[in-house]
């Protein structure tokens, strides 16, 4: 059924009181130039500043306004999936809500789509504002889970992207609860293409991606579309017997027909080296189960606290 609303803006906003008013007037100018029916939907992912009451008080002024107000702080991917799930438009628009993504681009990425693609995302071609450390690892893990993936997953892409109603239907019947978005959204398939852009920097405030965050998300990327690190625990686990026996006909060859010097040093070496290899393995096992884990008890990715969406069930 066609959707009365055509395009939704999804935007997660994590203590963004100093970047709420200016987005939104500049998307505001936006939709109004493109003359369409639309809605911005707003997840507050557990804000401990104002950013909800602002936007309670843009919701009241702007009937486009909807807000969606998680019980506490989800993660950015769950609350961008909240977002996706209770859109109404035809084509829904996802961005952040720290003025990196331009919505100046909006038109472009919906003219795009209409040509016949489900799924129209922005690569980077610059990103303002971030330090070097920041780029160059960003730009060395989406190369890697490129070559670890069998899904093709573009290089140099956040959320910032465009979807047809299609694809959100599909992603509601993805229940994982270790969201990986653009992951899931290309694994999708469909026709997918990408217009380039400029990313420009923050329009106030610090940013809340921190690194401890950017390994956690790396993380649910690499487990969600690899059994890479599973390949790798048993490809060195193979490495090590065979070293461990080629040692041990070593030590028999010294024993009977050589000198030995009674020593501690080999003995430790050994023992801490098979004793990492075995933790590494371990370690990595404890990944997949744990998310396993987490899937198998079938907890709801996110808990709604108040919402201003109508039919919204608290």
């Amino acid at each position: 059924m066609q959707s009365s609303i055509a395009i939704s803006i999804v935007i997660p906003v994590f203590n963004e009181e100093m970047n709420i008013g200016t987005l939104y007037s500049r998307l505001n100018n936006v939709l109004s130039d493109m003359n369409i029916s639309s809605e911005i939907i707003y997840v507050n992912d557990g804000s401990k500043d104002s950013s909800l009451q602002i936007l309670k008080g843009m919701s009241e002024l702007h009937s486009n306004v909807k807000f969606i107000d998680l019980s506490r702080n989800f993660g950015h991917q769950v609350a961008i999936s909240a977002g996706i799930e209770h859109a109404g438009g035809e084509y829904i628009v996802i961005m952040d809500g720290d003025g990196q993504d331009p919505p100046e681009l909006i038109p472009e990425l919906l003219a795009k789509a209409k040509t016949g693609y489900e799924v129209v995302y922005a690569r980077r071609k610059k990103r303002e504002g971030e330090n070097f450390l920041k780029k160059i690892t960003a730009r060395i893990f989406y190369r890697f889970l490129a070559r670890i993936t069998s899904v093709e997953i573009p290089v140099d892409t956040g959320d910032f992207r465009i979807i047809h109603r299609k694809i959100q239907k599909l992603l509601k019947k993805m229940p994982e609860q270790h969201k990986f978005l653009r992951g899931q959204i290309s694994w999708l398939g469909f026709n997918q293409t990408f217009l380039e852009y400029d990313r420009q920097e923050r329009l106030a405030g610090q940013t809340k991606f921190t690194y401890r965050k950017m390994i956690r998300f790396a993380l649910d990327g690499i487990s969600s579309f690899s059994n890479w690190p599973l390949r790798i625990a048993t490809i060195g686990g193979f490495i090590v017997s065979g070293i461990s026996f080629l040692l041990i006909i070593y030590t028999l060859y010294q024993k009977y027909f050589g000198t030995t010097v009674p020593g501690w040093a080999s003995v430790n070496i050994s023992i801490l080296f098979i004793g990492g290899i075995q933790l590494i393995g371990i370690g990595i096992l404890g990944e997949y189960l744990g998310r396993v884990s987490e899937n198998v008890k079938n907890r709801p990715h996110y808990i709604i606290r108040e919402s201003n969406l109508e039919n919204e069930e608290i």
